[in-house]
């Protein structure tokens, strides 16, 4: 299992309440555990099968960063209720480590250091590279040209739900649009990946109709009036419902399960700040939760590890944000704060840095070797605090400059 997005507010949020310094403390936490995890495969793999029999820190820490996403994201919109400062601050806070990232990438490959993907051949230059620009290619069919960019497709797809709720004022719904989306999934469980649209029309033809959307849709927000921005917001949430239904590469079970994981984050939030009662949040996510740890064993083929992996780890996932949330408001150790600060930078370099070393130091096959799994952690974690400083923050930092101007016209 590849992991999720960490993306914080560093979202905004961070920088003006240190209230959540914890939560995004354990995202720092849940991107070293999913580097580790994908660094056992190279450095410690039997050490890895017989850890994944009962524990997988790369699930555990998606469900931790989609949890915290859900928590923070419609918050982050809502406390401005301005949509274009929404997308302004998403595309500031993602877009810039993405294309380092994807340059990094084309270095690697153009040096023959590290090829990319062989399943990128099949697809033209323009669909495989429009797909990754919408970052919709997991659930466009088209694969990640590095395997942790899975997750930004379902943390985009919620980013155009919540938007499109936010548009017809339907956003304090979140324990009906939870307790719909996990039912969904639960009634679609049968379906193995539909891949509808990919597979009736062609991949070109999806990744084109869709690119127009997400810009009709995050385009409105800045240049039309408000009939046809709620048109074209409504337009981006039922697209992305669709693509995570219908044809995403994840089977729709799961899909469903991750959308109603992070709405499930929405709910306590709600909870917590008193808009929803804590027995209806408590049994929204105890159902959730319930459904999901079901799932796995409904589906052991699906689940990375079989499901007493799938099942702790969920739950340990649950248990590190309910931490998390007991703790918001006691003061954040500064290292966790450092790691937090690094965690988008931890998540998306990390299988840079592996390939890197593949080329070089190779893998260890015949026994685990825990030496240059610490070495990659000693290179990784100075790595991201360079790209934090000298990446991230000057341009989450011009994002808000942005909006301000903006405002203030």
């Amino acid at each position: 299992m590849n992991l999720p997005v960490p993306l914080s507010d560093h979202h905004g949020v961070h920088e003006k309440s240190s209230r959540l310094g914890w939560l995004d403390g354990l995202r720092g936490v849940a991107a070293v555990a999913v580097a580790v995890h994908h660094a056992t495969f190279v450095y410690t793999p039997h050490a890895r099968e017989a850890l994944l029999q009962w524990f997988n820190p790369g699930f555990w820490g998606v469900m931790v960063f989609f949890l915290i996403s859900g928590y923070i994201i419609p918050a982050s919109l809502e406390r401005h209720g301005d949509v274009s400062r929404f997308w302004t601050s998403r595309i500031f806070r993602i877009y810039p480590l993405w294309t380092v990232g994807v340059a990094v990438l084309v270095v690697l490959a153009v040096t023959g250091i590290s090829q990319l993907r062989g399943e990128l051949h099949r697809f033209d230059p323009v669909t495989a590279t429009l797909s990754h620009v919408t970052m919709m290619q997991d659930l466009l069919t088209v694969p990640n040209a590095i395997n942790v960019l899975w997750t930004l497709s379902y943390e985009m797809a919620f980013y155009l739900l919540v938007a499109g709720l936010f548009t017809i004022r339907w956003h304090r719904r979140s324990v009906g649009t939870a307790a719909s989306l996990i039912t969904a999934g639960l009634l679609l469980s049968f379906l193995s990946p539909v891949t509808f649209f990919t597979g009736t029309i062609g991949a070109p033809a999806v990744v084109a109709v869709t690119t127009l959307i997400m810009a009709f849709a995050i385009g409105s927000a800045y240049f039309t009036g408000p009939k046809l921005r709620r048109t074209a917001l409504l337009a981006g949430a039922v697209l992305a419902l669709m693509l995570v239904t219908l044809n995403g590469r994840l089977s729709p079970w799961f899909g469903l399960s991750i959308l109603a994981v992070m709405f499930t984050g929405t709910v306590l939030y709600r909870a917590e700040h008193g808009q929803v009662h804590w027995q209806t949040a408590a049994l929204t996510a105890g159902s959730v939760l319930l459904i999901v740890v079901t799932q796995g064993w409904l589906h052991p083929d699906e689940t990375e590890g079989g499901p007493i992996s799938w099942t702790i780890s969920m739950l340990s996932a649950a248990v590190a944000f309910g931490f998390g949330m007991v703790v918001l408001r006691r003061r954040t150790p500064k290292w966790l704060s450092l790691l937090g600060l690094t965690s988008f930078s931890v998540y998306l370099l990390h299988p840079l840095v592996l390939k890197v070393s593949d080329a070089t130091v190779g893998r260890w096959r015949e026994y685990d070797n825990p030496i240059p799994l610490i070495v990659f952690l000693l290179v990784l974690l100075p790595i991201c605090w360079v790209t934090y400083r000298y990446v991230e923050k000057p341009m989450q930092q011009k994002g808000r400059e942005i909006t301000q101007r903006a405002a203030s016209r």
